[in-house]
């Protein structure tokens, strides 16, 4: 239920989206499958699940937790 933004600024937030699920409109992140279907909006905006269901780029940076900008790490081994 945590989402890793990455901004253009270089900052990054982890989002907890775990006190949205009390909303019902935000009810349907519960389901792993929907919640894994975030896009990025146009723009780079906000992000949403679908046309009903979207967070702003305010929201995840103000109230995301701000962790050290590093590169991501590959989760796979890539030859060698």
């Amino acid at each position: 239920m945590r989402l890793l933004v990455h901004f253009r600024n270089g900052g990054q937030r982890v989002y907890n989206c775990r006190p949205l699920l009390s909303r019902p409109h935000f009810g349907m992140l519960s389901d792993p499958a929907f919640f894994k279907a975030v896009r990025v909006d146009p723009g780079g905006y906000g992000i949403s699940w679908s046309d009903d269901i979207d967070i702003s780029e305010y929201e995840l940076w103000t109230n995301g937790e701000s962790i050290a900008s590093q590169p991501m790490q590959p989760t796979g081994s890539a030859g060698g």
